[in-house]
């Protein structure tokens, strides 16, 4: 609605009072809407400094401790003798290596010519098998040379806890014919997967059982000393020749029987282009020949 316009005495319009608005000085605009945002505060200069050289400590420690550590006695200095580009642990006599495909194409010939005459190598596990369908594409050629060579020879199965343990045991059964003069079956164990630790060890227990019953002969368990001590301290597993890899220290830590010990996994040996674990047997090579299977085994096909 519009309002009618005030008139004067005379009939003329009255001029409107301009109302004067104050301005607030800048200055006291700043300072109130200081009033609003939150206090600042800062750290001193030393501080920072001192919070920043316990971080770089920090970071430094854990790279050492994961990185550099596992890894330091590579470059140790080697108080015994050095042979296959590693020190050799002193006290053994018996000697061995383990190859799968990963090695290539091995040179059995300048294998056996120019080893170490004073560690000569007297023993080859070969892969086979892994899971419940996976077979090693070098094991049969490899198998083969390590006796045509004289090696006493073994076979391993590198187990998947994610397939089950029957269907791995048949498969290896299926792939692998030992003779007279053999080592016995290995089961290789790295890795737990999803599985309980109960699981785990009742699965490994069924692959040991099922093998045992066809090949006669209680089967080598392998896995590293800290996968033992973690997952394989089960008493049902104490009947078992064990073989501990154990790399970068002087000797084994693990305080129970052990029959093998994988030292290192860079060894380098002529005849192989790739790095090669090496291993010792915890005897006499009477002892190793001992554990030997003393009647062929077939393959059963199911």
């Amino acid at each position: 609605m519009n309002k009618a316009p005030i008139l004067a005495a005379n009939g003329q319009r009255k001029p409107r009072k301009k109302v004067s608005v104050k301005k607030k000085p800048a200055s006291s605009r700043k300072r109130n809407g200081r009033k609003n945002s939150g206090a600042s505060w800062y750290l001193p200069r030393w501080v920072v400094r001192v919070l920043a050289f316990l971080l770089i400590i920090f970071f430094s420690a854990l790279f050492y401790w994961f990185f550099i550590r596992p890894y330091s006695y590579r470059w140790k200095s080697c108080s015994g003798d050095k042979e296959y580009g590693v020190c050799m642990p002193s006290g053994f006599e018996v000697h061995g290596i383990d190859i799968s495909h990963y090695q290539g194409n091995i040179n059995w010939e300048e294998l056996v010519e120019y080893q170490s005459p004073d560690y000569p190598l007297q023993f080859v596990f070969v892969k086979a098998t892994e899971g419940g369908d996976l077979g090693d594409d070098a094991f049969q050629k490899n198998f083969d040379s390590a006796r045509k060579y004289g090696f006493i020879r073994g076979a391993y199965h590198f187990f998947n806890p994610g397939a089950p343990a029957a269907k791995q045991a048949q498969f290896f059964i299926n792939t692998v014919k030992l003779d007279s003069a053999d080592l016995p079956p290995v089961l290789d164990v790295e890795k737990k997967g999803i599985r309980s630790k109960e699981s785990l060890v009742k699965a490994i227990k069924l692959w040991l059982d099922i093998v045992e019953a066809h090949y006669g002969v209680k089967p080598i368990l392998y896995t590293s000393y800290k996968f033992k001590t973690s997952y394989l301290n089960d008493s049902i597993f104490n009947s078992y020749p064990y073989w501990i890899a154990h790399y970068y220290v002087d000797s084994v830590e693990y305080k129970g029987k052990w029959r093998f010990w994988q030292h290192t996994d860079v060894g380098t040996v002529p005849g192989v282009e790739e790095s090669v674990d090496l291993n010792i047997f915890n005897g006499t090579i009477e002892e190793l020949k001992a554990m030997t299977i003393k009647r062929k085994i077939s393959t059963k096909t199911q």
